[in-house]
């Protein structure tokens, strides 16, 4: 069993709220998850207004399938219009 993990930070240049922001991370969140069947939440960065940091999970018997399944959520993100910027992200698959 593997285990992928992706931390994803992000910038919402327009937001000028927290209320904005949950607004946009909701979306995001609600369209990876039935787009992908993975988990993802807000892990960081919860009292700025631009600034988020999203943790993202999958379970996979193939560490090369859960890689290639968290670089897709990336890529999702990326050029989905959500209006926000990925300033960095990282993955890892933790053989369990």
């Amino acid at each position: 069993m593997n285990v992928g993990v992706c931390k994803v930070r992000l910038r919402i240049p327009e937001n000028g709220s927290l209320k904005g922001k949950r607004q946009v991370l909701k979306s995001i969140c609600a369209r990876v998850r039935n787009k992908f069947s993975v988990c993802i939440a807000e892990v960081d960065d919860q009292d700025t207004w631009q600034l988020a940091t999203l943790g993202l999970a999958c379970v996979s018997s193939d560490g090369r399938h859960a890689n290639e399944v968290l670089s897709n959520v990336v890529s999702f993100i990326t050029n989905a219009r959500f209006d926000v910027e990925i300033l960095d992200y990282e993955i890892e698959i933790i053989a369990v």
